[in-house]
């Protein structure tokens, strides 16, 4: 039964994931906030609510290190299977796409966050000192998009301002407001069920509550990632796989953690800074030849990024 209500949480969280970010969409969309603002913020923010509020149910029922496995779980699985799986079915053309930029903030977050994780435990000055980051980091996303967006012909940015996630121009009000609802409701419920339900299963089992952080829940909400990630590659379009992966790594270190660690001080075990924190920096280290050299991610990288993860998860579970 914790295993199905588990699930069901897990459900729970990314329906309603999904329906805040379609209901936030529109309505801001309808408020007349611009597109592009939409994209850097709310699609951004209402894609990462269930790492969110998992974290910080976690932290408020005592259980901080669920809200950590969760991240560093979810940014290791990002990487190693993310990216990995889908170069089994076709490769990822990365050769053509320029993420450098992106890719070094992502470094630079992860170092800045295992910085901080060694002056732990995670209070409200790191919770601030990450939100910061995050703060500067979409303040020059902003301004760079903006700058590409002057350099377009004016028929060009119109239709991509066209291209947010979510949007529906028709949609009426009600439907917003429902999926506004839905959302706002289903997410602490979904919460609530998947870290409960977690904790009893990791009691039953005799393994930590930073190991289910990590194995279960931080795949179960990398799901999303993935199915995306896989779509994207499918349609040739190598450059929105690795700039999801990449986008929701920074989101998950700075905002999630971020936020968790205003609501109650997260304590960071000797196993995260000992193994996991540093899986997680090599595992991303590991795009560098696909980012800086111009390498395509063939089947080849996929089935060793896919292995890698496995043998990370079993040798945590043994």
């Amino acid at each position: 039964m914790v295993w199905l209500l588990a699930g069901l949480g897990l459900v729970i969280l990314l329906l309603a994931g999904d329906s805040l970010v379609k209901g936030a969409v529109n309505l801001a969309l309808r408020l007349g906030i611009p597109p592009l603002i939409v994209s850097l913020t709310i699609v951004a923010f209402g894609t990462s609510a269930p790492e969110l509020l998992i974290s910080v149910q976690a932290v408020l029922m005592g259980s901080p290190g669920i809200a950590m496995g969760n991240v560093v779980g979810s940014n290791t699985a990002n990487i190693l299977l993310v990216l990995g799986v889908p170069a089994l079915l076709r490769t990822l053309h990365t050769s053509g796409c320029d993420s450098r930029t992106t890719y070094v903030m992502m470094i630079a977050a992860t170092l800045f966050f295992i910085a901080l994780c060694y002056m732990g435990p995670l209070g409200v000055p790191h919770g601030l000192a990450l939100l910061a980051a995050l703060a500067a980091m979409l303040t020059y996303s902003f301004v760079t998009a903006q700058k590409h967006r002057a350099m377009m012909k004016a028929e060009a940015a119109e239709a991509d301002e066209e291209e947010v996630e979510g949007a529906d121009p028709d949609m009426p009000g009600w439907k917003i407001g429902l999926f506004l609802a839905l959302g706002l409701v289903g997410l602490p419920l979904g919460a609530e069920l998947l870290v409960d339900n977690s904790v009893i299963i990791a009691r039953q089992f005799g393994v930590s509550e930073t190991v289910i952080g990590l194995t279960l829940i931080a795949l179960g909400t990398s799901l999303p990632e993935l199915a995306t990630t896989t779509v994207a590659a499918l349609r040739g379009k190598a450059d929105v796989a690795l700039g999801n992966v990449i986008g929701s790594n920074m989101f998950n270190l700075l905002a999630i953690i971020g936020v968790a660690s205003l609501v109650r001080p997260i304590t960071v075990t000797s196993d995260f800074l000992t193994m996991d924190l540093w899986v997680m920096l090599g595992a991303s280290l590991l795009l560098i030849p696909f980012v800086f050299f111009g390498r395509d991610i063939t089947r080849g990288p996929g089935i060793l990024l896919a292995l890698l993860y496995v043998v990370y998860v079993t040798s945590m579970l043994l």
